[in-house]
């Protein structure tokens, strides 16, 4: 089995004038980031890789997420996954060393949207429709595939596991 879980990043700010890598997060985004670690940490949904989007919300919505897990937790910096389309991320996804087991990836809409749509065959419909409607800052779909390589994740494969929203894990709401 593998679990892929798709992490929008939190509720950033607009400065004006700021190239779009470089917005920060909102003080809402940073709690969220640091509530939905603390989520997945006592959840058990530790990644065994973190795959990180370059922009600067995505970095430091990992940097709030990450100090909840109690082990040490492999980041790769992805500039492939930067408001990437769902074919290319799933390329990126297919490129995943065979020991992880648990990948995370944290990106951007509407790519992870797109992506979760596709990749999703069976599971709740009541969360997948949640997920057609909006797919929330700081929101996280979990989807498990019974393939032996990521290279074999490919569309209608996934179960939707969960999808958890800032606000379901008690948060801050997203957007």
């Amino acid at each position: 089995m593998r679990r892929l879980m798709l992490l929008r990043h939190a509720k950033s700010e607009w400065p004006d004038g700021m190239d779009d890598r470089e917005r920060p997060l909102a003080k809402r985004g940073r709690k969220a980031s640091s509530r939905m670690g603390e989520y997945l940490a006592a959840s058990g949904l530790v990644p065994d890789l973190a795959v990180v989007s370059p922009a600067r919300r995505a970095r430091e919505t990992w940097d709030l997420a990450r100090p909840a897990f109690t082990r040490d937790i492999s980041r790769r910096v992805e500039p492939r996954i930067y408001e990437a389309s769902a074919p290319a991320i799933l390329g990126v996804i297919a490129e995943t060393a065979p020991e992880v087991r648990t990948l995370l990836l944290l990106g951007h809409n509407p790519g992870l949207q797109e992506l979760a749509r596709t990749l999703i065959g069976t599971g709740s419909q009541s969360a997948l429709a949640r997920i057609e409607r909006k797919y929330p800052t700081t929101g996280l779909v979990v989807i498990d595939f019974d393939i032996e390589q990521w290279r074999d994740a490919s569309p209608g494969l996934g179960r939707l596991e969960r999808f958890e929203t800032p606000e379901s894990v008690g948060g801050p709401a997203g957007d």
